[in-house]
């Protein structure tokens, strides 16, 4: 990168920084079970809703108690079923067209990343019904409130349901891109375990590694503070020691609910820090290839932490005596490569691959423009980098073979 942009960069993060402590930043309420929603509208006199469910999640029946809980309190329900990995635009305006001709007066998101998003953004159209979507990419292009929204996680990973993010793709360009506003973080997040119990293997661990990405950029980046930082380490050490159990154990609702818990804390710490590159990659292979956000960051995670190297060795060295990997005193470069070399294990051990034989030679200029896009300058990654340096990634995660 070259040395005015590298220093509008780093002083376009600096400022944001500064800004950290007088941001209108907030944690949704929490709410252990279900049944808790019907009660909540109840109390303020909400009787229409939009349910913005995965079509998964629904076809097994895990929004039944919920449906029926709103009918017994006459509450009225339409129903959005999210059937793409990765909601698009048409997604957000049928589901806002289904809002408004039921009046409804609130949102509630039940699954994994994908309904979440695709909720936070029918939010944003409601606030805003004149600005299409396209203008809302980027930061703070929304700026009214929303309507109220429940989020219910069926996944331990996205942290969508504590972030002022949400995730779009264009389905005519298939530019995937972040949408950022302090009005699409939830009001209220539903962690009940019992909602993950029947999550495949291979999603749970999808999603575990998600969480363990939003956790280590946001605090290897240089936007951490005290909260931050803290909600990071929670979530890894969360994630060290029960990810394998979940994955092998579907049914340990222990587990299930310290992995919601890690989503949570990750999903904190990230809204305040951001993330980096691995992000702005994963979504361009999203948008380009329909890549599962959470293979992609798992995928990527270990690449990107070698090529940062020194600039975050020290933080990584933390992470791994934080995660029970290295003793105390272990030298930081060791200690570091110990981090890196377990995330590659994890996902080993998961039979993840170690890259994507979807990624065409003629897509990767394009997709490292988007991630340069994206990411500079607004994530403060611990080292910059340019467009032709983000194609190498590309380039390196193509010739690694699928698993």
């Amino acid at each position: 990168m070259n040395a005015i942009k590298r220093l509008y960069c780093r002083a376009y993060q600096l400022a944001f920084r500064a800004a950290l402590p007088v941001l209108p930043y907030r944690q949704p309420g929490l709410l252990d079970h279900l049944h808790e929603i019907a009660p909540l509208l109840e109390q303020r006199q909400i009787s229409s809703v939009l349910l913005v469910a995965d079509a998964g999640v629904r076809s097994l029946g895990l929004t039944a108690g919920l449906e029926d809980s709103l009918a017994r309190a006459q509450i009225a329900c339409a129903v959005y079923e999210q059937r793409t990995p990765n909601p698009t635009i048409d997604n957000v305006e049928e589901a806002r067209a289904l809002y408004v001709e039921n009046h409804a007066q609130a949102i509630i998101a039940v699954g994994g990343g994908s309904a979440m998003d695709c909720a936070k953004v029918v939010g944003a159209r409601i606030a805003r019904p004149n600005k299409p979507v396209q203008k809302m990419r980027g930061l703070l292009h929304i700026l009214r409130q929303t309507p109220l929204m429940i989020a219910v996680p069926t996944t331990a990973g996205t942290g969508s349901e504590t972030t002022l993010a949400a995730v779009i793709t264009d389905s005519e360009t298939h530019y995937k891109y972040p949408i950022n506003d302090f009005a699409l973080i939830p009001d209220y997040a539903v962690l009940d375990a019992e909602l993950t119990v029947g999550l495949p293997p291979q999603i749970t661990a999808t999603t575990g590694m998600d969480a363990l990405t939003h956790a280590v950029e946001a605090y290897i980046g240089r936007s951490t503070n005290r909260l931050t930082r803290a909600m990071a380490e929670e979530a890894v050490a969360l994630i060290a020691h029960n990810l394998q159990t979940a994955y092998r154990d579907g049914g340990n609702l222990e587990a299930r609910q310290r992995m919601l818990r890690a989503a949570y804390c990750a999903g904190i710490a990230f809204t305040r820090s951001y993330v980096g590159y691995v992000h702005g990659i994963a979504h361009s292979l999203g948008g380009q290839y329909g890549i599962a956000h959470g293979l992609a960051n798992a995928v990527i995670l270990p690449h990107m932490l070698r090529r940062y190297g020194a600039s975050c060795s020290a933080k990584l060295a933390r992470l791994a005596e934080i995660a029970g990997l290295v003793p105390p005193g272990t030298d930081e470069n060791a200690a570091a490569e110990r981090f890196i070399d377990w995330v590659e294990s994890m996902n080993a051990s998961f039979g993840l691959p170690t890259g994507f034989a979807a990624i065409r030679e003629e897509d990767i200029p394009q997709m490292a423009r988007r991630a340069d896009r994206e990411s500079n300058p607004l994530y403060p990654v611990p080292m910059l980098m340019d467009q032709q340096e983000l194609e190498a990634v590309y380039h390196e995660l193509m010739r690694k073979e699928e698993a």
